[in-house]
């Protein structure tokens, strides 16, 4: 089977959609199946870090660092891609896993060729653009009248989930990463518009089995006697909520040590407060660190910490805790129950909530009494099983 995924952006850049396609394609091409990935060309310090699998569609940088960039979608992209395309095995279906120029380009590809359309749903894109542009209203009335006319929609609503609509009646099947993001979609009508069934496959974003399996023969992580030990770790922006975390740490006055990993335009912030606030706990600032070694920090802490809420549509960290046996504290009812066990979870989006359930965790860390995560996780996680589920989808919807 010859899949051709669109992305917003080049899989070699920052952002987890993008590692989440990357390792997508290596399982889907350790099954036998062959993977075109189109997303706009790179300009940063990676702009060459490409292989025979990408089309890199002409583009233009976006932002200061160059490390994102747009391929704008009309004929000119078109004929790049088609040209692209030409000389490579016959398509047998289209994964689009973008919102914005990559999504309109990969569905009018499909709909110039006939082709059966799966489109992965990322991102909350009402929340995103709330949390990150200064008049969001204005930003999804344009985007909606920018999609009715690149894929010659009829009349639409104009928030979010219309314009998600906008690209789920083009598609034949629709995945979401978690249960709570397929449900919420489905009561927004962001289901599939030309496919036989109405509902919302859930496919987890997974973790690489190599990765996986070596960090588990490197043996349990036997934790030394001490402080609790709690790991943040993310991008350091308003959504995910760092600030109100240390806000918390502070107010709980809990004897732990906490290591924050990311990077991001908060950072120089979360430093101020923590030196005014001076909390109890000792606070590390790790900076952004490769993968193998954010793992390895994750295995070696008591408790994991997520706080975002209502903008994660998976919440890959808590997973990956889960997967190496470490517990979260989780402050998004909906990661939550994806979760099943393995937590604690705090009660509302309140400071004192989430100090609350920091001084649980710790007291119970200390005397030994803190939850399992499920062992199920971890196999139910790989990247193996994940792969293998979504072929089933491309099947369906080819059927």
């Amino acid at each position: 089977m010859h899949v051709v995924m669109f992305g917003d952006q080049h899989v070699e850049s920052l952002g987890g959609a993008q590692v989440s396609m990357r390792l997508q394609r290596r399982f889907l091409e350790r099954a036998g199946h062959v993977v075109t990935v189109v997303a706009p060309r790179m300009h940063g310090p990676r702009a060459g870090a490409s292989d025979d699998a990408y089309v890199d569609t002409p583009s233009i940088p976006i932002t200061w660092d160059r490390e994102y960039s747009l391929s704008w979608p009309g004929r000119r992209t078109d004929r790049f891609v088609d040209a692209a395309l030409a000389g490579r095995p016959p398509v047998d279906v289209v994964h689009v896993q973008g919102d914005f120029w990559g999504a309109l380009i990969g569905h009018r590809f499909a709909t110039r060729h006939g082709l059966r359309v799966v489109h992965t749903m990322h991102n909350r894109v009402d929340v995103g653009i709330e949390a990150t542009a200064p008049f969001p209203g204005m930003v999804l009335r344009v985007l909606n009248a920018w999609q009715r006319r690149v894929l010659k929609l009829g009349p639409k609503g104009r928030d979010g989930w219309a314009y998600l609509r906008g690209f789920a009646v083009r598609s034949h099947a629709i995945t979401a990463p978690s249960s709570h993001f397929a449900r919420r979609l489905e009561q927004h009508g962001v289901a599939p518009g030309m496919g036989t069934e109405r509902a919302v496959d859930v496919v987890w974003n997974g973790i690489d089995d190599d990765v996986l399996d070596a960090a588990l023969a490197a043996g349990a992580v036997v934790r030394d006697a001490g402080r609790p030990r709690f790991v943040w770790l993310g991008r350091m922006s308003p959504e995910k909520r760092l600030i109100p975390f240390l806000d918390a740490l502070a107010e709980s006055g809990i004897d732990a040590d906490v290591e924050v990993i990311g990077g991001g335009g908060q950072a120089r912030a979360a430093r101020r407060l923590v030196e005014r606030l001076r909390p109890t706990a000792s606070v590390v600032f790790a900076g952004r660190l490769p993968y193998a070694e954010t793992l390895r920090r994750i295995a070696a802490a008591d408790a994991v910490v997520q706080t975002s809420i209502g903008f994660e549509t998976q919440g890959m960290t808590v997973f990956e805790a889960a997967a190496l046996g470490t517990p979260a504290v989780v402050s998004d009812p909906d990661i939550a129950a994806e979760l099943g066990s393995g937590f604690w979870a705090v009660p509302d989006a309140s400071s004192a909530a989430l100090a609350a359930t920091l001084r649980t965790a710790a007291l119970q860390i200390a005397t030994g009494t803190g939850p399992t995560p499920d062992p199920s996780i971890r196999e139910r996680f790989r990247q193996s099983s994940r792969t293998a589920a979504m072929v089933e989808v491309y099947a369906r919807a080819r059927a």
